[in-house]
């Protein structure tokens, strides 16, 4: 063998270094994917419909909606649903994790605490296997995304919004959505989108932020991502009925007035969206990975570590205070001793005095 130019050389002919990324596309398209989306805003805005609309899936058939007396003192509960996906022979495992009663009871202060759990949660066993002995198949339920509904009848950001985003920032990527877009026009949508983005930023708010397109990649890449960036936050609308428009079937929206297509990128967001998603999915997950799940080792290990110097002072401290025990109660000892002898010292003088002093008598 030798090495010509860059190239392995073989009697039988060569292998160029070309050939490395066919061989992790065929491993990698062999393993397949895993996501997880985890979605969440208030009831009634349309995240079952959108999901179901992104993935051309049915993941909540018979879903129970509860009625305003049971949503009085509702808790938040998380709803996590799997689905394998085969397109062209390449497998997703997509996890999607909902939030159903989040921001529907009167006191919503601490409603996000469950969500926040969840997260952790995954993180810690994610952490727990990666620390394991057999770390060969390992299950990665970590939230790489998370789709965070904002209502359209509202002037912007409700303050339920601000504090849960704020809480979770640190933790996963957020990628804010207008709901029921059809519910407004033209200007009204960029209004409420540039009021959006001016709290987000007032609020020191971190949500996800598209990388830039390389500079040696294609014109139509880089105006894809441009666009993308401009259209954040997505104002999208979804459906599961298919109309017919002009002898075609589409997923939208019948009115009086007309039909409001899904797909149609006049319309609303949703194509954007969906090519967001599939275009970044491997971004999200890298992000996931370097940085938030980062973030939270580091923060667990410095944990451990500070209980451990915790630890290590208890016990110097309770040496220290039995050495001090001791060193009190021989020092007592050493003084009921010099006390006794004293005691035993003066009997024997006065003893001697007493025998001195004596007349004798024969």
């Amino acid at each position: 063998m030798q090495v010509l130019h860059g190239w392995l050389y073989y009697a039988t002919g060569y292998v160029g270094f070309a050939n490395l990324p066919n061989q992790v596309h065929r491993k990698s398209v062999k393993k397949g994917f895993e996501f997880t989306l985890m979605v969440v805003g208030e009831s009634g805005l349309g995240k079952s419909t959108l999901i179901n609309s992104l993935f051309l899936t049915d993941l909540y058939p018979e879903r129970y909606i509860p009625g305003a007396a049971e949503k009085i003192e509702r808790t938040v509960q998380i709803e996590a649903s799997t689905v394998e996906i085969e397109e062209r022979g390449v497998k997703l495992r997509l996890t999607v994790v909902d939030t159903p009663g989040y921001g529907d009871a009167i006191n919503s202060q601490d409603c996000f605490k469950t969500i926040i759990q969840y997260i952790d949660n995954q993180f810690e066993r994610y952490l727990h296997d990666e620390s394991g002995l057999n770390r060969r198949h390992i299950v990665d339920n970590r939230v790489h995304c998370c789709f965070y509904f904002i209502s359209p009848f509202g002037h912007g950001l409700k303050p339920l919004d601000v504090e849960f985003m704020k809480a979770i920032h640190s933790k996963v990527n957020i990628v804010p959505v207008i709901a029921k877009a059809d519910t407004l026009t033209l200007r009204e949508r960029d209004r409420l989108k540039r009021r959006i983005l001016d709290e987000i930023a007032e609020h020191g708010i971190k949500i996800y932020q598209l990388p830039d397109a390389d500079s040696d990649e294609d014109e139509e890449f880089k105006e894809q991502t441009r666009v993308l960036k401009a259209s954040i936050p997505f104002a999208v609308i979804g459906s599961n009925q298919l109309i017919e428009v002009k002898g075609k079937k589409i997923r939208g929206r019948l009115y009086p007035w007309g039909v409001v297509e899904v797909e149609n990128p006049e319309h609303n967001d949703f194509l954007k969206l969906r090519t967001m998603l599939v275009t970044h999915m491997q971004d999200l997950q890298e992000v996931t990975q370097d940085l938030h799940y980062e973030n939270f080792r580091s923060e667990r290990l410095k944990r451990a570590g500070r209980a451990v110097d915790e630890d290590v002072v208890d016990k110097d401290q309770i040496l220290l205070q039995k050495e001090a025990e001791v060193r009190t109660h021989n020092t007592h000892i050493c003084a009921g001793s010099e006390k006794t002898n004293l005691r035993i010292g003066l009997h024997f003088s006065s003893l001697y005095s007493y025998k001195t002093h004596m007349p004798y008598v024969c």
